[in-house]
């Protein structure tokens, strides 16, 4: 449980205490590891916990008194999106020993990246108290536990959308659209989008069985995973202020477009990527269609 100094009387560890958090499989729980490198953007997260809260030792040690409202909240940050939200807000009042079940579902289109889950005691709502050093403000942290899971895999690390591509600006009969934008300390989550045709069912069955392919859906996913590499990189070299050795925030678009160039042209400059894309578009496109192995393991 991390600690920090606050101006206000908060309870000891005795007071609330969090079990560990579990990772929901087809029923079954497993204690959350601190990766997990199968996971990708179609994947929801259900986690479990358990919070036992002694309120009446909350409130001894708070100087608080009975009749004052808490509650136990789940409030997750995935920093691969640089989206917060808050998973679950359990009202606590009067006394006694209390065990609160947390089931959470968090969708894998709003994560990536870093994933934070902060359990919180909290004070409800503002109160008036004599107490000397007691909590007075609505929405104060009495006690926090933290816990932090880092989100990876090789299945496609973007978020993806299915649309009707017909009832867009899109062509109708194309599979899938890569919509790019922002500048290059964006968040990658909120600058990359991969639009799918729901229209073309086949490739909509691949990316839902992107964690486990058959073997067809591996050759629309090598398929799509070429073409979407071809853009990013093309669009890193089109940015004239994209370089390698710029400092990009974590988890944003530039250090995700040095992370793809460095994986695929590891022993080439961008100035060099540059001069051959601008000297033979066409040579270069298929000079990444063979950098990332295309159909090599469909």
């Amino acid at each position: 449980m991390s600690r920090r100094a606050l101006p206000y009387r908060t309870p000891g560890d005795e007071a609330v205490k969090a079990q560990q958090w579990l990772l929901v499989v087809d029923g079954q729980g497993f204690e959350l590891p601190d990766a997990l490198p199968d996971w990708d953007y179609q994947t929801s997260l259900r986690l479990k916990n358990e919070v036992h809260v002694d309120l009446d030792a909350v409130y001894a040690s708070t100087g608080l008194t009975t009749d004052v409202k808490l509650s136990l909240v789940v409030v997750w940050t995935a920093k691969g999106s640089s989206l917060r939200g808050t998973a679950k807000r359990i009202p606590l009042s009067g006394g006694g020993a209390h065990t609160v079940e947390l089931d959470i579902e968090l969708p894998g289109t709003q994560l990536g990246g870093q994933l934070t889950l902060d359990t919180q005691l909290v004070l409800a709502e503002p109160v008036e108290t004599s107490a000397i050093a007691a909590p007075r403000r609505g929405g104060s942290v009495l006690w926090t536990d933290r816990r932090t899971l880092h989100l990876q895999g090789d299945a496609p690390q973007f978020p993806i959308a299915v649309v009707d591509f017909g009832s867009t600006q899109l062509p109708a009969e194309s599979a899938w659209h890569v919509q790019l934008s922002g500048e290059l300390n964006t968040a990658t989550m909120g600058a990359l989008l991969l639009l799918i045709n729901e229209q073309k069912k086949a490739v909509v069955t691949a990316f839902q069985n992107a964690a486990t392919p058959r073997p067809i859906d591996k050759v629309y996913l090598s398929a799509a995973y070429a073409d979407i590499a071809r853009t990013m990189i093309e669009h890193a070299l089109a940015d004239s202020d994209f370089t390698l050795e710029a400092d990009y925030a974590e988890d944003s678009l530039g250090a995700t477009l040095q992370s793809l160039v460095t994986n695929l042209f590891p022993y080439t400059s961008v100035q060099h990527l540059r001069q051959r894309r601008e000297q033979s578009p066409n040579l270069f496109a298929t000079e990444v269609q063979a950098a990332v192995s295309l159909f090599e393991e469909a």
